[in-house]
């Protein structure tokens, strides 16, 4: 139970890392080969700014300077990714006071509700950064495979594949920090049978030892000494 309880917050706590770090990536989508006329230079965009690079390893970003300019999927993006490392932020600080390696939390059964809300934050992050980077790809993909769209076309970056695997991780650990909470409710069971039978062996055991011994004495005539 401890071990599988280790191995969700490292799920979690790699998924949130990984939202991070597409959060503040700037390879959202990228320019395609195919479409671009100099091959020797690129672009690549983020949520907060746009980089263009060349074949000799030069760069340049320029941030987004205002927001009312930006478009509304971009910002739709942006308020995802930072309810994603908010809650997921939450959710860590849950789920190590409901693990049972922690001294705080209080009971068991305590430590197990608070896992299982740790299990639920955690599972509405991974849903906020998946359904942000399908919304990207989604507007990148029907842009690019779009006849009519005549500006430049892009290509799935490295961030939206990053955002995609935290979401997993923090999904896949958030479900296994709520189905804990099932073998925390089981356990108490079986030892509360166990003292009870105990219990009842010793009952049987004192109440065995407190009957008097109602043998009549035996008396012996004289003759029996002689």
């Amino acid at each position: 139970m401890l071990g599988i309880q280790i191995i969700a917050f490292i799920f979690c706590f790699c998924g949130l890392g990984a939202a991070i770090a597409a959060t503040a990536s700037n390879e959202w989508k990228v320019t395609s080969r195919a479409s671009s006329v100099i091959t020797a230079t690129w672009v690549f965009q983020g949520l907060w700014m746009n980089c263009a690079g060349n074949a000799l390893g030069a760069f340049h970003c320029r941030p987004h300077l205002t927001i009312f300019k930006v478009e509304g999927y971009i910002q739709a993006c942006r308020g995802l990714m930072i309810s994603a490392i908010c809650l997921g932020f939450f959710g860590a600080i849950f789920g190590l006071v409901g693990m049972k390696c922690t001294k705080v939390g209080g009971s068991d059964q305590t430590k197990a509700k608070i896992a299982c809300l740790a299990g639920l934050i955690f599972i509405l992050s991974g849903l906020c950064s998946m359904t942000s980077c399908s919304l990207y790809a989604n507007r990148i993909t029907s842009e690019f495979f779009d006849p009519s769209f005549v500006a430049q076309k892009y290509e799935l970056g490295a961030a939206l594949f990053i955002g995609w695997a935290g979401a997993s991780l923090c999904i896949i650990g958030g479900s296994i920090f709520c189905f804990s909470i099932a073998e925390n409710s089981t356990s108490p069971r079986r030892g509360y049978a166990y003292n009870g039978a105990t219990s009842v062996m010793s009952s049987r055991t004192k109440v065995h030892n407190s009957v008097p011994d109602k043998t009549p004495p035996k008396h012996f005539d004289k003759n029996a000494y002689v």
